[in-house]
């Protein structure tokens, strides 16, 4: 986006709520399971809920229901759309909160420009929204907001309701004891596509023999199949206890439910400090801690996976320069050892320029060549015509910012969406000029398996 249009862009956003108000209530509460407030505001905010816990356990975010909701289904343009709606509302804010800010939650899709038959039916380019009630624990310490977005000139009597809404939520997520939901079982699967993702990996392939790529994401979808509709309470429930190590999310858009347990941090910021992570190239775990260590070596030590992880350091490496100061960049990668799977990793860090935001960040990051591909423009080019699905929200930014800019987004990957009685669940791998079909498929049932596991699938399938 030119200079010239982000700023009519920014005038207009500005313009458009000038007259809004932008209310806030925190208080402070005993510490609760944020599962059992998620599941509190199943019946009033079915279709409208969140969920976001990060790696470390440090931080987790529940929104129900929605006091405003950004979206954007521009081919470009998107990020910044996003971006300067939230500054302005923000601008809106009536009362300054200092316990915790208010939240954006949502996310991107992976490509605007992919044009094939999608089951993501309720999900636009970008979804984005302030919930009404937000809980966020941190450390030891639990927050219920109320947020009212609002032109009406007179709120009291709204702003009340919302108060005895919020004590009845905060009442029933305490004293409710959190369910142990049992694990769903599929009763059936099918490989979408096979055969074109198969042919798929083949005509990749050969472009990259023929030096005109250097390297190209390509995913496929899994679609499982149940007796009765899954709940997103006991769906995030089974994936907590699956991959405890990763990052938790959920977002529903109506009766969709997009969820997953991602390893991968896109960009995190802080008090003006970025933290990204690479992570590219994989092993299996082992069944021992000798044949663990031995895979992970022989991870370190491969050309293949080597190479891919350095696309990736080099490209983050180069926004975290365009957008930082003081970017620092390990030189080696280390192991990053997850339930079902071993990762390349390398973090890099950095201090945000005057200016930039971490919507910049994510624009500028997505999709790394863990994603995509090197080169990323070409890459994008040829998923769009051989790869055999619409990702949707798969392998995309999903997360979150505060009042203050401060926030965090994911790569969603190890990931489902979740519709009425079925599920679909995503994943890819990097081809490169010695990439097989056969040994690109049988990775992606590695990585199928956290969502596999979690839904009740049957891990029997796996070649």
């Amino acid at each position: 986006m030119n200079s010239e249009s982000y700023s009519s862009t920014q005038q207009f956003a500005e313009s458009r709520y000038e007259g809004y108000r932008f209310y806030t209530e925190t208080i402070e509460v005993t510490r609760m399971s944020a599962l059992a407030f998620f599941e509190a505001g199943r019946d009033g905010h079915a279709g409208k809920r969140m969920y976001w816990q990060n790696r470390e356990k440090t931080f987790t975010l529940v929104g129900l229901g929605h006091a405003h909701v950004l979206t954007s289904d521009a081919a470009q343009g998107r990020f910044q759309n996003i971006k300067v709606d939230w500054k302005s509302l923000c601008r809106q804010i009536v009362n300054e909160e200092h316990a915790v800010q208010p939240v954006l939650f949502g996310g991107f899709s992976f490509d605007p420009l992919n044009d094939k038959e999608s089951e993501w039916t309720n999900f636009p380019q970008a979804y984005f929204a302030v919930p009404t009630f937000q809980l966020i624990l941190k450390g030891e310490q639990a927050y219920v907001s109320i947020h009212l977005i609002t032109e009406q000139q007179e709120s009291f009597a709204e702003f009340e309701a919302l108060r005895k809404e919020r004590d009845k939520l905060i009442h029933a997520a305490q004293v409710s004891e959190v369910d142990k939901y049992d694990k769903p079982q599929a009763i059936g699967h099918l490989e979408l596509r096979k055969e074109e993702y198969l042919h798929s990996i083949q005509q990749v392939t050969d472009t990259i023999k023929a030096e005109e790529v250097e390297k190209v994401v390509i995913a496929r979808a899994l679609k499982l199949e149940f007796d009765e509709k899954l709940s997103p309470t006991a769906a995030l429930y089974q994936v907590s206890n699956e991959q405890p190590e990763s990052f938790l999310f959920g977002l529903e858009a109506e009766e969709q439910f997009f969820f997953g347990a991602t390893p991968e941090r896109l960009v995190k910021v802080e008090d003006k400090k970025a933290l990204s992570t690479c992570l590219a190239g994989s092993t299996p775990r082992g069944k021992t801690v000798e044949k663990d260590t031995e895979l992970g070596n022989a991870l370190l030590a491969d050309p293949k996976n080597r190479g891919e992880h350095q696309y990736v350091v080099n490209m983050i490496s180069e926004v975290f320069e365009a957008y930082c100061s003081q970017a620092s960049v390990p030189k080696l990668p280390k192991l990053m050892k997850i339930r079902d799977i071993q990762h390349l990793y390398t973090p890099v860090e950095g201090n945000l320029n005057p200016g930039a935001t971490l919507f910049d960040l994510v624009e500028a990051l997505h999709p790394t060549p863990a994603l995509g591909g090197e080169p990323k423009l070409e890459a994008m080019e040829m998923i769009r015509e051989y790869e055999a699905l619409n990702r949707g929200y798969y392998a995309a930014p999903v997360g979150w910012i505060d009042a203050k800019g401060d926030g965090e987004f994911a790569v969603a990957i190890r990931s489902a969406l979740l519709d009425g009685k079925e599920a679909y669940l995503y994943a890819g791998g990097g081809i490169v000029a010695d990439s097989t079909p056969q040994s690109e498929y049988d990775e992606t049932w590695v990585k199928f398996r956290p969502m596999l596991r979690a839904l009740g699938g049957q891990l029997s399938d796996e070649s």
